[in-house]
């Protein structure tokens, strides 16, 4: 371990989450059910093995099968304010361990502190929105055409809910799937992304610290670990009531094919390819703060990041002057270092698509405005460090139509009104988030509209990531249609059931239908 990152408490932190002997790279062994191969992970801050995760075989995965959905019998007959009062327990533990945890985050995924601890405060949020949820998890009462009957609705858990999540988000994703299906009655098997596999144990330590101490079973909260052949086990399995799985479309594709041919239920979270349009009417300075924030926080690696900026010809070169200096004043570095504001890419292999992506788009005949290049030398020894880039290009270009998980922004012009601005922003297949800036009512209207955005997340003078947990999160085509977090999010971790109570001596048919005996 290099002595800047002992420094800023990366060991103190990781030993007060109960992932231990970190230097010599040793097995945690917090992750009991697991006797496979050896995950390794390595810190894209400094290149250093932080510690080595055995990965679930077939054997583990049954055990811990077994276990959730033993643990489902008695968490499901739990009243949902006393499982709502046991997510308030981990909501406030996390609170006491939110500076640990943020400090592994950033360190293993490669995200600044800052960001680091904002995740954990998402966590903590949905918390209290679940203990919230768990008095409100109500169903509706219907008049029945026979007399003498009552109808009505009910939610019912619906079992074990397996989660994947992605790297960008090591925790709190997990908590937005956790925190829900644990009120609603539900267990969940967490697979965490085998690139920050000690985010997925420091999460379940605290977990397990909550169960344990409310002597409840230890798997309403599971954790496997390993690549896509562990997430194969998941989806081909039918005890897996849901699969919430987090990530790129075409891991997206894969699990819905295999969930539906068992007619399971997924909730899939994917792709991004996400746009700001800049109207004539845009108040500049705050273009530029959104834009920069949305193309180079967490190093480009969000699902919601912004990766196209749809500026109108009459303001074009004043916007892309504006960008170009505040690019200039961007420092990158150890994200643990508050003063910098870009950190690592989360591995070498996010740096080649990084370099391959401004290949391309000069190719296609793109010009660079902001160089781009991997960062050498001291303070970027392990080689995930990269510039922030920004590119002219054309809204038809290939590399333009797909997401590249990295901090590259491009810059495409428009003429007409904002219909032809939300034209190009609606033409590529993903559909997650998207903006407007403009100070003209009109134009924001019309991009709110049935005719304007065609993603699940739609914004006025904000930009396209920052999303708040109240609101149900997620987007439609390439994007899967799923919705996570806020709002009514909650019914698709339950079953509906409509029921039909006679309260009279007669037995009425429906449609007049006469059947006497």
């Amino acid at each position: 371990m290099q002595a800047v990152a002992t420094d800023f408490g990366i060991e103190k932190a990781l030993k007060e989450l109960g992932v231990k002997d970190i230097n010599e790279g040793s097995s945690t062994g917090s992750n009991n059910f697991s006797n496979g191969e050896v995950i390794e992970s390595y810190s894209p801050v400094d290149g250093k093995l932080i510690g080595k995760v055995k990965t679930t075989t077939k054997e583990d995965y049954e055990k811990v099968m077994q276990t959730a959905t033993s643990a489902f019998k008695t968490w499901k007959m739990m009243p949902a304010p006393q499982r709502g009062e046991i997510v308030r327990q981990f909501g406030e533990k996390l609170r006491e361990k939110k500076e640990a945890l943020g400090k592994l985050v950033s360190y293993e995924m490669g995200k600044s502190y800052q960001e680091g601890l904002g995740e954990v405060q998402e966590m903590i949020d949905i918390c209290d929105f679940a203990v919230g949820l768990s008095r409100q998890l109500h169903g509706l009462t219907m008049h029945s055409e026979r007399p003498g009957h009552r109808m009505y609705e009910q939610y019912h858990p619906l079992g074990v809910v397996g989660i994947i999540s992605a790297f960008n988000f090591p925790v709190a994703v997990w908590s937005w799937n956790t925190a829900l299906a644990w009120v609603c009655g539900d267990v969940c098997v967490w697979k965490p992304s085998e690139k920050a596999p000690l985010c997925g144990i420091a999460c379940q330590n605290i977990a397990a610290e909550v169960f344990k101490a409310n002597n409840l079973p230890e798997g309403i909260s599971c954790l496997i670990t390993g690549d896509y052949r562990v997430g194969e086990m998941m989806t081909k399995d039918a005890r897996m009531s849901l699969i919430s799985a987090t990530g790129s479309t075409r891991m997206g594709k894969i699990v819905a094919q295999e969930i539906a041919a068992r007619l399971g239920r997924s909730l899939l979270e994917l792709g991004g390819n996400n746009a700001i349009i800049v109207t004539p009417n845009a108040d500049i300075k705050m273009t530029i703060i959104g834009a920069v924030f949305g193309a180079v926080g967490t190093a480009g690696q969000r699902c919601t990041s912004t990766r196209r900026l749809i500026i109108h010809e009459s303001i074009y070169d004043k916007v892309k002057e504006g960008l170009i200096t505040a690019y200039k004043q961007l420092r990158i570095g150890n994200p643990l270092d508050e003063n910098n504001h870009v950190g690592p890419l989360i591995d070498k292999d996010a740096v080649r698509m990084y370099q391959e992506a401004l290949e391309k788009v000069v190719e296609e005949g793109g010009k660079i405005i902001v160089e781009g290049g991997v960062l050498s030398g001291e303070g970027y020894e392990s080689g995930c460090y990269v510039k922030p880039a920004i590119a002219e290009a054309q809204p038809e270009y290939e590399i333009v139509q797909h997401e590249t998980f990295a901090p590259v922004l491009y810059l495409l012009k428009y003429s007409g009104d904002v219909h032809s601005a939300i034209e190009i922003q609606n033409g590529v297949m993903q559909g997650l988030s998207s903006a407007i800036m403009t100070s003209n009512l009109r134009e924001a209207e019309a991009f709110l509209s049935v005719q304007g955005s065609d993603c699940g997340i739609s914004n006025v003078n904000i930009g396209t990531s920052g999303a708040e947990i109240g609101g149900a999160f997620g987007g439609e085509k390439d994007t899967g249609g799923g919705r996570q977090s806020g709002s009514d999010a909650w019914k698709v971790y339950m079953r509906r059931q409509t029921n039909t109570i006679n309260y009279t001596a007669d037995l009425p048919l429906a449609q007049g239908i006469k059947f006497d005996l």
